[in-house]
């Protein structure tokens, strides 16, 4: 079910939070188990087939987990604990996602003709990666005896189960078990309302508005200098709207339950490095290859040289994980390669003079962003070959058309970049603070309710009736 839908906004979101509000009047365990019934309703409408592995997944980390926690074992038995989870998980995620990658490679090199077609269960990847850290940190001691039905609803909670973000134990579990979270919030509600709005504003009016672009570039055989540009530029917005619209969405709906969401996107186009843009794209994925792989590799503590290997290992098992095919390791090499460059940048120039800081931040947040957009090429492109079909025309000016159609795109594209570099994000516009549990303190106040809900309702309907085919989020394939 898709966050964009009719049958989703009118009828399932609508049932669940009067379902769960009024089961909160009389308990505080039974709209736990509503709300992870709900979740798993949620993913069956659209993967029904995977429903068991899902369960399946949550029993065996539950279980493994309920070891490391529970049970008095020696040091050799935990690590064997955690080695039988996290293979476990590991190797369920290798079956279903690089099986039929890994097993094309195989043919190439061979000359063999296996076929191997698996379909990739929807959000495998982030429930799989949300457990694998409730069990790194329950090896480490740093995770409390659980409730099933609470950890049930942290791994399958609907509004993060298919595009993340990622979440976190600590984090969720006692909002799940507070007691007031259960009791309706107006205000909570409210300020969900809104952000959903907007979110849902981004996918519907501009993600899906500017897809039509893309194809200048990526579906063009021979694209020309201004098409792949555009195309280009026109896929850069498009992930962004989306996966901005998607996050922003998440949190509306997890608000209007009580619970807060992390913030999993934070304007990343306006970073001036590439290391800030990773502290602002994708942000829990983030934090999660930082803590449970690049730390764990031995991060920045064995030298120069090997924290650039281990900064290209996480990128690339990164590139990986968003998707079985050469394009993303190629994506995530040229990550992991700018990473080394920032890096090692700032080992060599560690303090900018100050008349040149401002044209340094300037520069860098130029370079920075035309360094994305070129990894997005990749990371759209059917193949590498394809890719690099669509750089070379972005690197041949005197191939150039540049007709009717593409001064309409340069006007639309030209558009989205002020939005984006322009317009104040989301949790600016909300004040959503998920550290401190605070959101929308303006209007709580009342100095902005009126507008507040005049252009929430405005958004809200600009949103609902640009919902056509009810198209999927880019990361749901990941």
């Amino acid at each position: 079910m898709l966050f964009n839908s009719y049958p989703f906004i009118l009828l399932f979101l609508p049932v669940v939070l009067a379902g769960y509000f009024w089961l909160g009047r009389r308990s505080n365990l039974t709209p736990v188990i509503w709300l992870a019934l709900a979740s798993i309703a949620f993913y069956a409408i659209g993967s029904w087939q995977f429903v068991a592995l899902l369960l399946l997944s949550i029993a065996f980390n539950y279980g493994v987990g309920h070891l490391l926690i529970v049970a008095k074992l020696g040091p050799a038995q935990r690590k064997a604990a955690l080695a039988l989870g996290v293979v476990g998980d590991l190797l369920v995620l290798g079956i279903f996602k690089y099986a039929g990658f890994a097993t094309e490679n195989i043919n190439a090199l061979l000359g063999t003709h296996v076929a191997i077609h698996i379909l990739l269960p929807v959000g495998i990847s982030f429930y799989t990666f949300t457990q694998i850290a409730f069990l790194v940190d329950a090896y480490r001691g740093q995770v409390a005896a659980y409730a099933l039905p609470h950890y049930a609803l942290f791994v399958t909670y609907f509004p993060h189960l298919i595009a993340g973000p990622i979440l976190h134990h600590k984090d969720m579990i006692p909002q799940f078990e507070r007691e007031d979270a259960k009791h309706p919030h107006a205000h909570l509600i409210l300020c969900g309302i809104i952000i959903f709005a907007i979110g849902l504003f981004k996918k519907t009016c501009l993600a899906d508005g500017i897809q039509p672009l893309v194809a200048l570039a990526f579906e063009a055989r021979s694209p020309s200098f201004d098409q792949a540009w555009l195309g280009a530029l026109a896929y850069t917005f498009q992930l962004y709207f989306d996966f901005s619209g998607y996050s922003d969405m998440a949190i509306g709906i997890s608000l209007m339950f009580g619970i807060f969401l992390p913030i999993n996107f934070n304007s990343p186009y306006k970073a001036f490095s590439i290391v800030e843009f990773w502290r602002r794209w994708h942000m829990t994925l983030s934090q999660f290859l930082r803590d449970y792989l690049y730390i764990p590799l031995g991060g920045n503590r064995r030298g120069r040289v090997l924290r650039y290997v281990n900064l290209m290992i996480t990128m690339l098992l990164g590139g990986l994980w968003h998707g079985a095919a050469w394009t993303f390791v190629v994506w995530g090499a040229l990550h992991g390669a700018y990473l080394c460059v920032n890096h090692a940048f700032n080992a060599l120039v560690p303090n900018v003079p100050a008349l040149l800081a401002r044209p340094v931040r300037i520069a860098g947040a130029v370079l920075t962003f035309f360094a994305v957009v070129v990894a997005w090429v990749f990371f759209r492109a059917e193949s590498v070959a394809w890719a690099l079909r669509v750089l070379h025309a972005m690197a041949d000016p005197a191939n150039i058309v540049f007709g009717r159609e593409e001064i309409a795109a340069l006007v639309q594209v030209t558009v989205y970049a002020a939005l984006v570099w322009l317009a104040p994000n989301t949790q600016d516009i909300m004040g959503y603070d998920h550290g401190n549990r605070r959101v929308g303190e303006a209007l709580l106040a009342g100095r902005v309710r009126p507008l507040a809900l005049s252009a929430a309702s405005l958004v809200l309907a600009f949103g609902i009736l640009g919902i056509q085919s009810h198209s999927e989020f880019i990361y749901f394939r990941f």
